[in-house]
């Protein structure tokens, strides 16, 4: 039995659109399952269910995904993807298309930050990126 909790996102109707682009987005993912209501995904190994619930509930940034990223090249990749047709935001923040939130972050931003010596300079020099 597989009792580990995965994520489910609300959509409208757009469930498939967003399945089929985070897989396109993200290595080694795929397409589980589609149904009229429901897409079952996995992006890089994470389970993800998409619901097609009609417009009572949106998504909002109260809610986001954080993508660490070890080259700046990964960094371009997905905020690139997700910055096409949605928000950019501040600090590595970015709506896509489809109202999701991102935190596409360095992952040594965190080993910078721990250093009290360096790490105004490091939140600086992220926060202008």
């Amino acid at each position: 039995m597989n009792s580990a909790p995965y994520p489910c996102l609300w959509f409208d109707d757009q469930a498939k659109a967003a399945a089929e682009f985070y897989c396109s987005v993200f290595p080694n993912s795929k397409i589980l399952n589609i149904t009229p209501m429901v897409a079952v995904f996995e992006l890089n190994g994470t389970r993800y269910m998409a619901l097609n619930g009609g417009p009572e509930y949106q998504i909002n940034e109260g809610v986001s995904f954080v993508i660490n990223c070890d080259t700046q090249e990964e960094i371009d990749h997905y905020w690139n993807s997700f910055a096409e047709g949605g928000l950019e935001s501040k600090c590595g923040w970015v709506k896509d298309k489809f109202g999701v939130w991102w935190q596409v972050v360095p992952s040594i931003l965190g080993k910078l930050m721990s250093n009290p010596n360096k790490a105004p300079q490091a939140m600086y020099a992220y926060m202008q990126d």
